[in-house]
């Protein structure tokens, strides 16, 4: 079983800067991709950002520029760098994990981020 854990969500103003962080435990060799989703009230889930085990990345049109996804392989974690925030991001973000199989990992809690003055 593979195990995913986010954080680092919280309040920040306009223009500001958050840093979230995916833990990922378990049989994470079977991970084939990282990604990062978000989900604003009244909307739908969409894709924010992911990056795949051989390094190549893909974001969204509305953060391209803004956001950064890494990992860090020694601590099986995937971060989020969130820059110049605006309050369009405002929404609960998820981590998710897919599979070698094609298979997705089940959602979390998620980390809320609220991007206010």
């Amino acid at each position: 079983q593979v195990q995913l854990v986010e954080s680092g969500g919280g309040l920040v103003q306009p223009g500001g800067s958050l840093r979230l962080s995916c833990a990922a435990s378990g049989s994470i060799f079977s991970i084939y991709a990282m990604g990062w989703y978000r989900q604003a009230p009244g909307k739908q889930r969409e894709l924010v950002a992911v990056a795949t085990t051989g390094g190549s990345t893909n974001y969204a049109d509305s953060v391209k520029g803004r956001f950064t996804i890494s990992r860090d392989n020694a601590k099986n974690t995937v971060y989020l760098q969130m820059n110049s925030l605006k309050p369009e991001d405002t929404a609960v973000y998820y981590c998710n994990a897919e599979y070698y199989s094609g298979r997705y990992h089940p959602w979390g809690q998620g980390t809320q981020v609220n991007v206010s003055s």
